[in-house]
């Protein structure tokens, strides 16, 4: 097998080389230096909140953000099931429960209608994913909250750079997480980042994230805090993707439109779906998605294991959460969530991909669904 074609590769074409030299050569390689501040400044300034708060992965943002909103044992937060399991382990970090909500068929986002049916006197938060680059109906999510006196904690750890009625994602609710891991659309290749305009739930999160030292009497602690420093080098790295954010959010969207007019006619048919945008939203495409119909002659893990054998990796889609082990929960009624679950693949999208590429997965993907 010569031709390889993953579903991910980090874009490294900007100053990525330059800053990290430079952490090097001046030995500020750990959690202090200055590409933190200036990476969290511009990166709040891009999303369009007045603070940013680095960290060491996406998974530790979101357990920063619940801890600050004061989320303890005995409440409840409403997640979709449908998504990266990292947001339910950080809801369950802090003792509390995520309730899990199911799916819109068309833009697989969390359906802000099985939201409200699933808020109880203990529900304190809402985490809606923005998934796959897609962000939610945030009108829709944000007039609940408002309406039960709700947190909205958004996971756009997918999603950099998408807006929703004219604001990025990140920047509607009361925080907004991201991660940076080497898939993302921009990364540090571990890291995350907590956008907000509250300046006290900053302090929080800075206070959680540096072990709880007092930052005005050193190696004083007034709380139990945690490890989750962002280093000078991640910062770096990631300070040099946010100069070229814009052109890696074109080159997905080239790349979506690119597999929208290769497999129209499959779209047209119905023997193939892809995830629709929701409206008022402009998606960055992190994943292009398909969901195979019925009309397809292949099951989706054994055209996932023939793609493979001819060089173009694939992912499934995420398991629901509550069909899991850890979250099993034969009483979620998410079964749109299911459904798209048991139908559905990545395919590879990434800035690096040229036209003949696409053109390539897609002959490859038309040979085997055989309609």
């Amino acid at each position: 097998m010569d031709k390889f074609i993953p579903v991910a590769v980090p874009c490294l074409a900007g100053n990525e080389k330059k800053y990290v030299n430079d952490c090097l050569d001046t030995t500020w390689i750990s959690s202090n230096g200055k590409y933190i501040g200036e990476f969290e400044s511009r990166f709040a300034a891009y999303i369009g909140t007045r603070e940013a708060v680095a960290c060491c992965n996406g998974t530790v943002a979101l357990h920063l953000a619940l801890l600050a909103l004061g989320i303890k044992e005995g409440d409840e937060v409403i997640v979709p099931s449908f998504t990266y399991i990292a947001t339910a382990n950080a809801v369950r970090y802090c003792g509390a429960t995520p309730v899990f909500a199911d799916s819109l068929a068309d833009t697989w986002n969390m359906d802000p209608a099985a939201i409200r049916k699933k808020i109880t006197p203990k529900t304190k938060a809402i985490i809606p994913v923005h998934l796959y680059g897609n962000p939610c109906d945030m009108d829709a999510v944000m007039a609940i909250a408002k309406e039960y006196g709700l947190f909205v904690v958004e996971d756009a750890a997918e999603c950099h750079g998408a807006i929703y009625g004219g604001r990025k994602a990140g920047a509607i609710g009361t925080m907004g997480v991201f991660s940076f891991f080497g898939n993302k659309i921009i990364t540090t290749g571990e890291g995350g980042m907590i956008v907000t305009d509250d300046a006290a739930l900053a302090q929080k999160m800075r206070l959680y994230r540096g072990q709880g030292m007092d930052p005005k009497k050193r190696y004083w602690f007034d709380i139990i805090g945690y490890n989750y420093r962002m280093t000078n080098i991640e910062a770096a790295l990631g300070l040099a993707q946010l100069e070229g954010i814009d052109r890696q959010i074109a080159a997905r969207g080239q790349v979506a439109q690119w597999y929208i007019e290769e497999l129209a006619d499959l779209f047209k048919d119905g023997v193939l779906v892809f995830q629709k945008t929701t409206a008022n939203a402009e998606n960055v495409w992190w994943m292009f998605s398909v969901l195979l119909t019925d009309r397809c002659a292949i099951s989706r893990d054994v055209l996932m294991e023939k793609m493979q054998a001819d060089g173009v990796e694939t992912r499934p889609l995420f398991y629901p959460m509550h069909v899991m082990p850890p979250y099993l929960d034969e009483s979620a009624g998410c079964e749109v969530a299911e459904d798209i679950a048991a139908r559905g693949l990545n395919l590879p999208t990434h800035a690096l991909l040229a036209r003949g590429d696409v053109a390539y997965i897609c002959s490859k993907l038309r040979n085997y669904i055989k309609v």
